[in-house]
Order: structure tokens, then C-alpha cells, then sequence
């Protein structure tokens, strides 16, 4: 999910990696370029794509998308252009160019590089839950997600309700037309706009799924798909309390991994020697009431739940800042309550975010339409992730009170293009597991598993950047199904 740092940004840009485009729908689309205005995006092109609020009826309402552009450096060897989109759902392809290169080396000299916020997003009609900023702090204020016991069960499941109903009061006409495929409809027009035959598309996490649900729909408009931190597209959009089952599992992985290493650091991480032990303790004590860090900042169950899976997301920063959050925690009033401060709110997630990651989640999605249901389901999640299962069942109880879209798509997933997708991995990934990945290499059929023996949602490395490169520029699958990493947690000093 998206943050309020640029740390943050890169552990869900890691929730999120590259970014999207491509035409579709209507006759003849085109971009007007143009010098970015916004600061941060001095360096590239924008235009706005005025793109068919709903593809059946292209001549009826438009959407307006923000659409970011680096040229290629080397004009006369360009390739066409690269598509990149960010994760999520609900990150911001515009903000994520923000102060940076969208590509280096030979990416940049060969392509011109796209990336926009997706519909419901950001510049792109950004989704409206509420009738006011401050109407919306004061909902998400009291938010109990995850709960910490019944009564805050009890709570959760009426938020749950009221959140279907205020976003069905405000979201208006848009609200009916969020799902994946519309963005994939979006990404199809885009490619048309900008003169390309086939669609050159990098997205990592959530942006992976849209890239399988475009080539799915679009089979034989795709020159590359390069897709990152798999999701598993059957099992997110039909059977979705499984597969949260199943990233719930991955996260403990994750996390028994961070207890190894951790305590194989010793001093180089603070919570070293029984680590998973302390913070199970610290969850365990916040589970009874808040705890007071340095007898002045409140931290409570709902606060540190969500923000430990994300720092779990990022081995460089994540990590360590994760051992300290427990380490400051366990000190209690005799902790250091800037540390905490910093470390929550960074991570925090925008509460705009929140409104499109949880409205495109749910226009997607199959979950029981039942919201009384969820503590019962619960203990399933529990039994396999007892630290964070429940945060990740949570998140997704609005859409058990959600009305369903019939734009969504439900597959087959089968993938028919000349060149097959190239699917990157890390083994221990907190969000999109392993088990994701090797499913939608069987989904698509047409399609190469590369596995990074590391850490984190973000697989990198120089084994990862020539795969990908090889396969945007020259269409070259790697020889090999791993690749290993030189990015370690808890490096000496």
C-alpha cells in the first residue's frame, strides 16, 4: 500500500513496482504531450487521456487519466513504448516518478517509458468515499482494523457496512466502473494513443494481476508482459478467502525468516535472540490495551498490526525498523516515543489510498456477503497466521456488503501471445507468496517462472535487471528459473 514517505513508497512500490499503459476502446485516441507542470515531474511529458468512463458506451461520459512520459534517450533505436504500473491497488504511478528516473540504462535509451494513475486514483478521478477530508479522518479515525477482540468485532462489522455506504453515497457513477478490466480497457486505449501495435507492460503486485487480466482480454495486442511479486488471478477474483488464507501463510513465512536472521545478527539487530518471542509478547500485551511509549505516545493493536506486514515487505529498511518498533514497544514508558512516531507515521497509509484500495479491491473480488461472518473465518486465518492473518481478513469485509460489478473478469486466464510473460518471484515474499507465482505460470501456460532466492516483495539485483531487460528489449527469456541476490537483511556494518 501507498505511503507518506518516499522509504514507504519503495516497500509498496515493492506493494507496487512499474507501471501501466496502452489504447483500447475508442476511435483513433490520442495524447497531447506536453512539459510536466507538477513539482518533482519537471523532467518528463504529461497529458491527460480522455478515456470512456464505460467502454461499452464510448460515446457517453469521459474520464480523464494523468499520463506521465520519459522519452526514449536514444530516439533512433526505439523500441516503442514501455507501460509501467504501480501496485496496490490505489498507488500512483504519477507520484511514483516523482524525483526519479522511471527507467535507466538501455530501457531508457530504448522506450519511451508510460506510467498514469489508474482510474479511481489519484489525478484519475480519484474515488470519494465521504463529502469532506475531515469527514473522512474522523470515519477511518475510528476504525478497528484489525480487531483485537470481540467488542472491536462487533465495531469492525458495522464500520464494514457504513464504509459500503457512504462510498455508494459518494462515489457516484464512477464507483460502477472500477474494476481491473476497466483499467485493462484504460491500458488498451493508451497503447493505441501512443501508436504502438502490442502492449510492452511492466507492473509488479497488484499491477501484475492487471497486466494477466489484460492479456487475457487483449491476447493479441501483447508484444511483452513483464509481471513482478505475482498475484494468483483466479484465486484473488473467485476465490479470495482462500488465497488471503494463503498470503496470510506467506507472511508468517516471512516473518519466521525475520526471526532467523534477526537472531543470527546479533547486536546488528536489536531484538536478536528470541525475536519472534518479544514481538509475539508486544502483540500480545496490545491485544489487553495500548501501550504507552515514553509515558506520552498511545500505540494500539490496530496501529502496529498493519504497518509490521508492510515493514516486512523491505528487508533494508523494513527490517530493522521493525526490531526497533517491538524493541521501543517492550521498553513501554521507558521508551523512546520519536522512534515510534517516525517509524508509524511514515508508513502510514493515505487515507485516499485507502478509499480506491479498498473500492477497486472489492469491485474485483468474491468474498461471502455476509459481514457477520468474518470472526468465525477469522480462526482459520488465526490457526495459520496468528500474527496477521486477521489484518489481512479484515481489510477486505466492505466487499462482504459491496454491490457486485458486472464488468469484472473471471477468466480463462489462459495467455495466447507470441512471446510468453516472464514472471519474477523472491521465495519469501510477504504478500504475494511463492505459491502465487508458480500458480499463474500454470494459469497462463505461456509463460517463464524466474525465482530470486531472497527476501521482500521487491525481488532486485543485477540478475533481476538483465532478465528484465533482455526481455523488453530483445523478447529473450532467461536460461535459467533462479536468480540470486545480493541484498541481504542485517548486513555488517
Amino acid at each position: 500500500m501507498t505511503r507518506t514517505r518516499s522509504f514507504a513508497a519503495a516497500l509498496t512500490g515493492v506493494l507496487a513496482m512499474a507501471l501501466v499503459t496502452a489504447p483500447a476502446a475508442a476511435a483513433g485516441p490520442s495524447l497531447a504531450w506536453g512539459p510536466c507542470t507538477e513539482p518533482g515531474l519537471e523532467r518528463y511529458q504529461c497529458a491527460t487521456a480522455g478515456v470512456p468512463l464505460d467502454h461499452a458506451h464510448p460515446d457517453g461520459p469521459e474520464l480523464g487519466l494523468s499520463v506521465v512520459r520519459q522519452p526514449a534517450k536514444d530516439p533512433a533505436r526505439r523500441i516503442g513504448t514501455l507501460f509501467l504500473a504501480v501496485g496496490g491497488p490505489g498507488g500512483s504511478g504519477v507520484d511514483s516518478a516523482k524525483g526519479r528516473e522511471l527507467a535507466r540504462g538501455e530501457l531508457a535509451d530504448r522506450f519511451d517509458v508510460v506510467t498514469f494513475d489508474q482510474r479511481g486514483i489519484g489525478r484519475s478521478g480519484q474515488v470519494r468515499c465521504f463529502a469532506s477530508a475531515g469527514e473522512q479522518e474522523d470515519f477511518w479515525a475510528e476504525a478497528r482494523i484489525p480487531p483485537a477482540n470481540r467488542e472491536e468485532e462487533r465495531a469492525a462489522e458495522d464500520f464494514s457496512r457504513a464504509y459500503a455506504r457512504t462510498c455508494a453515497e459518494h462515489g457516484g457513477e464512477l464507483l460502477d466502473h472500477l474494476t481491473t478490466a476497466d483499467a485493462a480497457r484504460d491500458l488498451d486505449w493508451l497503447r493505441e494513443a501512443v501508436g504502438d501495435e502490442q502492449l510492452t507492460y511492466s507492473g509488479g503486485s497488484y499491477a501484475s494481476y492487471l497486466g494477466e487480466v489484460y492479456g487475457a482480454m487483449f491476447p493479441g495486442r501483447v508484444r511483452a508482459l513483464q509481471l513482478i511479486s505475482m498475484m494468483d488471478p483466479e484465486g484473488y477474483t473467485n476465490r479470495t478467502t482462500a488465497t488471503l488464507l494463503e498470503r496470510s501463510a506467506g507472511t508468517e513465512d516471512v516473518l519466521r525468516e525475520f526471526g532467523r536472521l534477526c537472531d543470527s545478527a546479533g547486536p546488528r539487530c536489536v531484538i536478536s535472540g528470541n525475536a519472534l518471542g518479544r514481538n509475539a509478547a508486544v502483540l500480545e500485551r496490545l491485544e489487553q490495551g495500548p501501550i504507552l511509549v515514553g509515558g506520552t505516545y498511545p500505540v494500539q493493536y490496530r496501529d502496529l498490526v498493519p504497518i509490521q506486514a508492510s515493514l516486512l515487505y523491505e528487508t533494508q529498511y523494513g527490517w530493522p525498523a521493525f526490531a526497533h518498533l517491538v524493541h521501543e514497544l517492550e521498553r513501554g514508558e521507558q521508551g523512546n516515543p520519536a522512534v515510534v512516531a517516525e517509524i508509524l507515521r511514515g508508513m502510514a497509509f493515505r487515507l485516499d489510498f485507502l478509499d480506491s484500495y479498498v473500492s477497486i479491491t472489492c469491485a474485483d473480488v468474491r468474498v461471502p456477503p455476509v459481514p457477520g461472518v468474518w470472526p468465525r473465518v477469522g480462526e482459520a486465518f488465526e490457526a495459520v497466521s496468528p500474527h496477521y492473518g486477521r489484518s489481512w481478513w479484515y481489510q477486505v469485509q466492505p466487499c462482504a456488503s459491496w454491490p457486485p460489478s458486472p464488468q469484472r473478469y473471471t477468466g480463462p486466464w489462459r495467455l495466447h501471445s507470441a512471446t510468453p510473460a516472464l514472471l519474477i518471484n523472491n521465495r519469501h515474499d510477504p504478500v504475494t507468496p511463492l505459491s502465487y507465482a508458480e500458480k499463474a505460470r500454470h494459469l497462463l501456460g505461456n509463460a517463464h517462472l524466474l525465482v530470486v532466492e531472497g527476501h521482500g516483495h521487491t525481488p532486485t539485483g543485477p540478475c533481476v535487471d538483465e532478465a528484465r531487460t533482455r526481455y523488453l528489449v530483445d523478447l529473450q527469456l532467461p536460461s535459467t528459473t533462479t536468480c540470486e541476490t545480493p541484498t541481504q537483511p542485517f548486513p555488517p556494518a
